[in-house]
């Protein structure tokens, strides 16, 4: 069984950001389908522990919420990354999580980035930010990545075309490498550090 998680910074529940994680996740079930892997997806929207990724923050200690949230990333065999497009780069929460994360959580495990964002100008925040953030954390980057901006949606064809490329490659990439799926021990410590305490 194939498991697959996404990842959205949404901050309302029918928000572009859920959507497109939802169309490149049907996506990517769909080639699974062809190829006669059974697949699970399962949905993480960060607005849900917005509160507690602020508590971890300045406390070091994950809630219960943000323990199963990691334990959420553990269990997948990839991971689709979707996030809106704020002041030029992805979103305060979609960093807050990811740093949480820690630097070991994503090592050798497949991630697909995707954004939104309401003109085709900031498509380049997927290249120029959010690929960076995966190389560092030392996920295997799908080499498709997505972005739509809010005409998009309205020309479905030329957005559809690119999810299902997108879905391929990353599919690939899901069923060629076998990420860790037990617990790397998290320290709190990874996490401080990065804060600089």
């Amino acid at each position: 069984m194939t498991e697959l998680l996404v990842v959205s910074s949404g901050t309302g529940p029918n928000s572009s950001s859920r959507l497109l994680g939802s169309r490149l996740a049907e996506a990517a079930q769909s080639v699974l389908a062809e190829r006669g892997e059974p697949v699970i997806v399962h949905h993480l929207e960060l607005r849900t522990i917005a509160s507690d990724l602020a508590n971890h923050l300045v406390t070091g200690v994950p809630s219960a919420k943000l323990e199963d949230a990691f334990a959420q990333v553990r269990a997948a065999d990839g991971v689709i990354a979707v996030t809106a497009v704020y002041n030029g780069s992805y979103t305060g929460l979609f960093k807050l999580f990811f740093d949480a994360l820690g630097r070991d959580l994503l090592r050798g495990r497949p991630v697909l980035p995707a954004a939104t964002g309401g003109t085709a100008r900031h498509s380049l925040v997927i290249e120029y930010a959010m690929v960076s953030l995966f190389y560092y954390l030392r996920a295997l980057v799908s080499s498709v990545p997505v972005f739509a901006a809010t005409a998009d949606w309205g020309a479905s064809v030329g957005l559809d075309a690119r999810i299902d490329e997108a879905a391929r490659a990353f599919v690939e990439l899901v069923l060629t490498s076998h990420p860790d799926k037990t617990d790397p021990s998290f320290d709190v410590s990874d996490f401080t550090t990065l804060l600089g305490g």
